[in-house]
């Protein structure tokens, strides 16, 4: 199923290539702080996963990382500042899934992501959710469908080609109903507009979504995952709740700029590796609802390749375009 494929992660574990890999023994450690440029907001699921892992990859490398955000264009700009970077293993790319969606969406960009980057691991995978603001008057999905089929919604999501806009496009198509879609630059920022009113509902990640619906602004509508989460158990996923193939879970993942020398790539690739099996970092990523992922920079790259022949055919097929 297309959706379940690319919600679910490649192995839990990290491939053993590269598991007593340190930065002083592959033959490569930075010299200075690294940039690791984040294309979203702060306060997403993206930061906020990035900004638990850093300091534990920072102790194994030797070097702090610094978090950097820069937002727009569907995640476009910061890709591009990556893309232009040297290839030294001293800037890194934290994406989303906007990653493998962007190539069939963007026109005229001055990279290629086909070729601009080098892939270094898959990292966390966030649930998302459809939420809708606390006066609307839908307590279900099926009152929710109902309405979106007497009246024009706005439904927000994280960004133009992120698993929230194909989540939403799923949505429209699965259930039959046209919604209109509001694009932000970050799940956080569509939250904010939810809580104060200005949207009917969003399409996000629970992470975003659950401080607003937790003080009452807001209320849960359905999950978009597999099968329920630890987070909010009481909440169910749409399949449960009638509505079929709207599976599609935000994730992350680690790129470097292409030609990054391969120690460099180990290196790194050990460092998020540490990051990712340590236990406080685990019990955090918990806390916010990510579900670490990890994967060979190989298994990564097959995975990116594979994901945007599948994203390129959706939005073909669901008449995806940039709000």
């Amino acid at each position: 199923m297309l959706t379940r494929r690319l919600s679910l992660a490649l192995p839990a574990l990290l491939a053993a290539g590269t598991a007593s890999a340190q930065g002083s023994t592959s033959g490569w450690s930075p010299n200075r702080p690294i940039r690791m440029i984040v294309p979203f907001a702060a306060g997403g699921a993206a930061d906020s996963s990035t900004r638990t892992l850093g300091p534990r990859m920072g102790e194994r490398l030797g070097q702090p990382i610094a978090v950097e955000n820069r937002t727009g264009a569907g995640g476009s700009l910061g890709a591009g500042e990556v893309a232009r970077a040297t290839a030294d293993g001293q800037t890194l790319l934290m994406d989303a899934s906007s990653h493998i969606v962007n190539p069939s969406l963007l026109q005229g960009l001055p990279f290629n992501y086909n070729t601009a980057f080098t892939p270094i691991s898959q990292v966390v995978t966030f649930p998302q959710v459809l939420a809708v603001k606390a006066d609307l008057p839908v307590r279900t999905l099926e009152e929710f469908v109902a309405l979106a089929r007497r009246q024009p919604l706005n439904i927000g999501t994280q960004g133009n080609a992120t698993a929230g806009h194909l989540g939403l496009a799923m949505l429209s198509r699965a259930a039959g109903v046209e919604l209109t879609h509001v694009a932000y630059r970050g799940g956080a920022a569509a939250a904010r507009d939810l809580a104060g009113g200005t949207l009917d509902g969003v399409f996000i990640t629970l992470l975003s979504a659950k401080p607003i619906v937790e003080s009452g602004r807001a209320r849960f509508i359905a999950l978009s995952a597999p099968q329920r989460v630890a987070l909010a158990p009481e909440l169910a996923t749409f399949a449960e709740l009638g509505i079929q193939g709207v599976e599609l879970s935000e994730w992350t993942g680690l790129f470097a700029p292409a030609g990054t020398p391969e120690p460099a790539i180990a290196a790194i690739h050990a460092a998020l590796r540490h990051a990712l099996e340590d236990a406080e970092v685990a019990q955090r990523l918990a806390q916010i609802g990510a579900v670490p992922l990890g994967s060979s920079p190989a298994e990564f790259a097959r995975f990116v390749t594979e994901g945007r022949t599948a994203m390129g055919r959706l939005v073909q097929e669901a008449n995806i375009r940039i709000e």
